[in-house]
């Protein structure tokens, strides 16, 4: 869910200038998952420009505070949210901790990095939602430790149907700063990309799964 028109205009427009998302409809990319994309998004490249990260961490402790008020932790997600992760906890002057995908094979075998405590209430932090389910992973070993998960905020989502079912049925609250129409809508109206373009990229937000074939 997106709670400011202006906050996620401004962040796709961020996002855009400094390549952290590419648009490339004519020459499309192909992920990990084997889905051809015409567009790519890499968020950590944000914490390189400081004008922008801070804008990120500004709005997204801002948007915590609105949304949920003050958690005891906040907990980035391994390993695309861990530096805005902290940046945020620093802003709101909170605990921070990270959650990995897997255990660890040696040491202390933690899954989970940082303090945490048993009954606490934590925000979750992503860079980035494609289909949700590594973030709600995260969510799932959280509240294995017995930690209150109060919701999830992200820079930005694709808002595929598939990642809005999933977290539907975890019942984990989603907000993100921008997502993919406001992106289009920019992008457009900035002449980024030409209308014909824009349609293409419409079009594989329905079917990412099989476009380009």
């Amino acid at each position: 869910m997106i709670l400011n028109k202006e906050t996620a205009q401004k962040t796709a427009e961020l996002l855009l200038q400094i390549n952290a998302i590419k648009l490339q409809p004519q020459k499309p990319f192909t992920w990990a998952s084997g889905w051809k994309s015409p567009i790519y998004c890499d968020n950590r490249i944000t914490l390189s420009y400081p004008i922008i990260r801070n804008f990120l961490r500004e709005n997204l402790a801002k948007q915590i505070e609105t949304i949920y008020g003050k958690p005891d932790v906040i907990v980035g997600v391994a390993t695309g949210a861990i530096g805005i992760g902290a940046l945020v906890a620093d802003v709101l002057n909170l605990p921070f901790c990270y959650v990995r995908p897997e255990a660890k094979k040696h040491g202390r075998q933690n899954k989970i990095e940082g303090h945490i405590v048993k009954g606490q209430s934590a925000i979750v932090i992503e860079d980035l939602i494609s289909t949700g389910k590594s973030s709600l992973l995260a969510v799932d070993t959280l509240k294995e430790t017995g930690i209150q998960v109060k919701g999830m905020l992200a820079i930005f989502t694709y808002g595929f149907e598939i990642a809005e079912d999933n977290f539907k049925n975890a019942a984990v609250s989603l907000h993100t700063l921008s997502d993919y129409k406001n992106l289009l809508q920019l992008a457009e109206k900035s002449n980024y990309i030409t209308a014909s373009e824009a349609d293409v990229l419409a079009n594989w937000r329905t079917n990412p799964d099989t476009w380009g074939q």
